[in-house]
């Protein structure tokens, strides 16, 4: 048979799949702050597609999910770019400038990222979870001759991988419904303080804290009881109001601008411990690229040649964009050192945020990777930079001229940051098929283009249609803006430094805090227990808890699991079946969430679904039902060796 792998076929299917994704992302993100990963969820539609042909192999199925998930993760790029029009210097998404910056920094973030495969795929022990769970999806799902050789296994692989979906499903649609509700919160004081506990029924979350392990949970818990424990009863001391409205603006105020400071400083000791397996992986790509020609190779990247010279064209077209942006307006004099500095900005910060957004990819998969957190340091990063070197020399009135150039070049880097995101988890997933690397990295520019191309139109539509908050220009239909609540912070941020009221002490707090995770953390791998990395801690106390508890519980189940299954004569096969659980239970909720996303979109309705809204026993049914799927879940999956 012949082996068929970068197909036009499979592009094509790629690229609409990332074209759906990439629209329905951008609605749910603009709506409720989050974006779902669409690798599994394409990997699912592919392998149905392209058995109907009876011709699609692992690895063509496996380019299709790549090109879509590329599309589906530039859709982030609305954690900055409505910033432009918040701040009133857009009116709109122009199309070729919205489609350049996500294209060119879209594919510097494949090309920066791929002297890391070596360093932090090849060899490195990272989880990744969700370019585990793709792959193992991709198998379970392949045809005869590419499946499993245990025959048990590969017949009741793809059932396990269904039952988790189909558990999701059913979580899904009871919430969707309006008859379980979607999380548990309380919050309760704690002194003059408040503090709270919440976590979201969400089945894709528990798979994903199963994926990453007990480790990275343990440290996510960590950053929960500092955030929680710590941080919110402190500032929120003496306070009066309403309690969980208290608990919800000392999180947004405070801890999560702790948060920042442990994922920078984390960030940059991560880079640090990369410095030499990052050049071996850069010295062994160009060695794999001198014996191209030899005989079975197939563990080759795009060449160093290749890599340089489309870097080259990318910045020097970054560049152009940069100068059209800043002239005609109140920093036109400043043009060619707005260049210069730009350009050197998307290299020197590109580069770092590539290595350490893979390596979150890495740790805690590409959906649970806290990217804003990464915009957050880049747009502090700008506006100091301008505040430094230009706003000196400029009048007063020329500050949101300045804040609009940060946020522009932020919305480069941060193109940058999500495909090094999704780039190292999908070549993860490749290695885990047998694919080959450079054919993946040609897949993955295809995709980010394809991306861009809908990017502008779907902003459009809903700006035209909702609008943004504090858009001095808005002049949409509907009476409520959509909340954008990552740009907003963003682009409040860019206001604040150029402003000089940025509160920089909690993000000192935030690195001191990472300071001692980092030595804590060296001295449990000294003694050989178990480890608290430094960025997983920097989450927890960055994303809100009902978000990261699911990883936590999924965590410890996977860890309980693995325990109790240990003894059995097929203890391997069950520990991969635990796997594929868990990514069923991310294909379920993820394919939902798409689908639900659409039918948002092409309603209007906030809940289009919810037939049963203000059902006064959501919360407990919400609870007992995700508890008994959960439960019935791990005990089917630990007795398929003796069915």
């Amino acid at each position: 048979m012949v082996d068929r792998e970068l197909t036009v076929r499979g592009l094509l299917l790629g690229a609409a799949i990332a074209a759906v994704f990439t629209a329905a992302n951008i609605y749910l993100g603009l709506r409720a702050g989050i974006t779902i990963a669409s690798s599994i969820p394409a990997a699912v539609i592919s392998m149905g597609i392209l058995r109907a042909f009876n011709t699609g192999t692992i690895r063509e199925n496996n380019i299709v999910q790549t090109v879509a998930s590329a599309g589906g993760t530039l859709s982030a790029i609305i954690f900055v770019l409505p910033g432009l029009v918040m701040v009133g210097w857009w009116r709109d998404f122009p199309f070729l400038q919205t489609v350049l910056v996500c294209a060119l920094g879209g594919t510097l973030g494949v090309l920066f990222s791929i002297p890391l495969r070596r360093a932090l795929v090849v060899n490195s022990s990272l989880p990744y979870p969700e370019g585990v769970a793709a792959a193992e999806v991709l198998k379970v799902g392949a045809r005869a001759d590419e499946a499993p050789a245990n025959v048990m296994e590969r017949t009741r692989g793809p059932f396990v991988v269904l039952y988790g979906a189909c558990a999701a499903a059913v979580m899904q649609v009871a919430t969707y419904l309006g008859a379980a509700a979607p999380l548990f919160e309380r919050y309760f004081r704690v002194g003059s303080g408040v503090s709270g506990f919440s976590t979201a029924f969400s089945l894709a979350l528990i798979g994903a804290g199963h994926l990453v392990g007990l480790s990275v949970g343990m440290a996510m818990l960590a950053g929960v009881l500092i955030a929680w424990a710590g941080v919110i009863p402190i500032y929120s001391a003496g306070l009066a109001g309403d309690i969980a409205e208290l608990a919800g603006q000392v999180r947004a105020d405070k801890a999560r601008f702790i948060g920042a400071g442990v994922i920078g400083i984390a960030a940059i000791w991560s880079l640090v411990t990369l410095v030499k397996p990052v050049y071996q992986g850069l010295a062994a790509t160009m060695r794999a690229a001198r014996s191209a020609g030899a005989v079975g190779s197939d563990d080759r990247d795009i060449s160093v040649a290749h890599i340089a010279s489309l870097s080259l064209v990318c910045l020097v077209a970054i560049g152009w964009l940069l100068h059209d942006f800043v002239a005609s307006g109140p920093l036109e004099r400043f043009g060619w050192p707005l260049v210069v500095g730009g350009v050197l900005f998307t290299v020197v910060v590109g580069a770092f945020i590539a290595t350490v957004a893979g390596y979150m990819a890495g740790l805690i998969g590409a959906s649970n990777s806290p990217v804003s957190g990464i915009g957050i340091l880049s747009i502090v990063a700008a506006s100091l930079l301008l505040a430094l070197f230009i706003q000196p020399q400029v009048d007063a009135g020329a500050t949101n001229a300045l804040v609009a150039v940060a946020l522009f070049a932020v919305a480069i880097v941060f193109s940058i940051a999500t495909i090094s995101n999704d780039n190292l988890q999908d070549l993860k997933t490749g290695q885990l098929v047998g694919a080959s690397p450079w054919k993946q990295q040609v897949a993955l520019i295809i995709g980010v283009i394809a991306g861009s191309l809908v990017t502008p139109v779907t902003l459009n539509m809903l700006n035209a249609a909702y609008g943004f908050p504090g858009d001095p220009n808005r002049a949409a239909i509907a009476a409520e803006p959509l909340g954008a609540p990552q740009a907003t912070l963003i682009s409040t941020l860019a206001r604040g430094v150029l402003n000089s009221d940025l509160d920089w002490s909690l993000i000192g707090y935030g690195v001191l805090i990472g300071i001692a995770v980092i030595v804590l953390d060296q001295l449990l791998g000294a003694m050989k227990v178990l480890r608290l990395p430094p960025m997983a801690v920097g989450i927890g106390i960055y994303l809100p808890m009902d978000v990261t508890m699911p990883v936590i519980i999924g965590a410890v189940l996977g860890w309980l699991y693995t325990r109790s299954i240990a003894r059995s004569e097929q203890s391997a096969m069950l520990e991969r079946f635990g796997v594929l659980l868990a990514s069923g239970l991310i294909v379920g909720e993820s394919l939902l969430g798409i689908l639900y996303a659409g039918s948002i979109a092409a309603t209007g309705e906030e809940a289009p679904l919810a037939v049963l809204s203000g059902f006064a026993a959501a919360p407990v049914v919400g609870a007992a039902l995700f508890a008994v799927l959960v439960a019935t879940s791990y005990r089917w999956v630990s007795r398929q060796a003796s069915v």
